[in-house]
């Protein structure tokens, strides 16, 4: 696959003096979904600053779709149309005073015509299922509900690649699971998905490659289950293993498996692997 967003040799410090990124190389191609993983401070947030435009870069370049943009207006512009970014917090992105007005806001900005704009919003509710809501003021949602409208806002946008920073951050299991299926919908849409989270158990079941980051670096990049069996990137980073890849490993040490094949993602997968022929039916 070819690259369709390249980071190449940033570093970006803060007032000078905090180095949050420290000379990060690394390439996202089309259709992906990536877990980037690490402790508090790590980086990964002003990593997908960079990323999106928010912050200028202070060295390196960003390549989108083979050309190198400059963080002139313009190509900002370019950026943040086709990176997306969906904050931890919803109240921190969410300005209008009612669903639809949130969501048609950054449609209106690309000067589209009046019927492209109320396209794309009634696209965006329908696909996070939030149409019956597009009257109602968003304060007043559930924090699952005003997650979803913020992905709305980005969806509206027709990015090609949408950044989630901790999407699952004070959300209950319910939510949890509901915006996992959004999510693999929109991958399987060819959107390239990219989150930053602390919860390994839920990028452990939805990602295929997973990206760690410590004191500003990259310390790994691979497929999921290759990273989450180096003991020591997780050491460094302050991760644990996902608790069914780390029960699952126990059981084969003990020889208790029927089945020999990969690490189970979900617990169906345990579940069939441990003798439950129905399991995954």
């Amino acid at each position: 696959m070819s690259d369709l967003l390249k980071i190449e040799n940033v570093s970006y410090q803060y007032d000078g003096k905090y180095r949050a990124l420290n000379n990060v190389s690394v390439s996202f191609a089309e259709g992906e979904l990536v877990a980037v993983l690490g402790s508090n401070g790590a980086g990964k947030s002003t990593f997908f600053l960079c990323c999106n435009g928010v912050l200028k870069l202070q060295s390196g370049k960003i390549v989108y779709n083979g050309v190198e943009l400059k963080g002139n207006k313009k190509d900002t512009f370019t950026l943040r149309q086709a990176v997306g970014l969906v904050f931890q917090d919803p109240d921190s992105q969410i300005i209008a005073g009612t669903v639809e007005s949130e969501v048609s806001f950054g449609p209106l900005n690309l000067e589209l015509s009046k019927e492209e704009v109320e396209k794309r919003v009634e696209e965006s509710l329908v696909q996070m299922d939030i149409l019956r809501y597009r009257d109602y003021a968003p304060h007043y949602l559930s924090g699952g509900e005003k997650k979803r409208v913020s992905i709305a806002d980005i969806l509206a946008m027709q990015p090609s690649i949408i950044l989630l920073d901790e999407p699952t951050a004070s959300l209950d299991p319910q939510n949890t699971d509901a915006l996992e299926h959004i999510l693999l919908a929109l991958n399987e849409s060819g959107i390239t998905i990219i989150l930053s989270t602390h919860d390994v158990n839920f990028a452990y079941r939805i990602a295929n490659r997973a990206i760690v980051f410590a004191d500003g670096e990259i310390i790994a990049d691979a497929n999921v289950d290759e990273v989450f069996s180096q003991e020591d990137t997780l050491k460094k980073a302050g991760l644990k293993k996902p608790l069914l890849y780390e029960a699952f490993e126990h059981i084969q040490k003990a020889g208790l498996c029927k089945r020999s094949e990969k690490k189970p993602r979900t617990i169906e997968e345990f579940a069939w692997l441990m003798g439950d022929a129905d399991a995954l039916a």
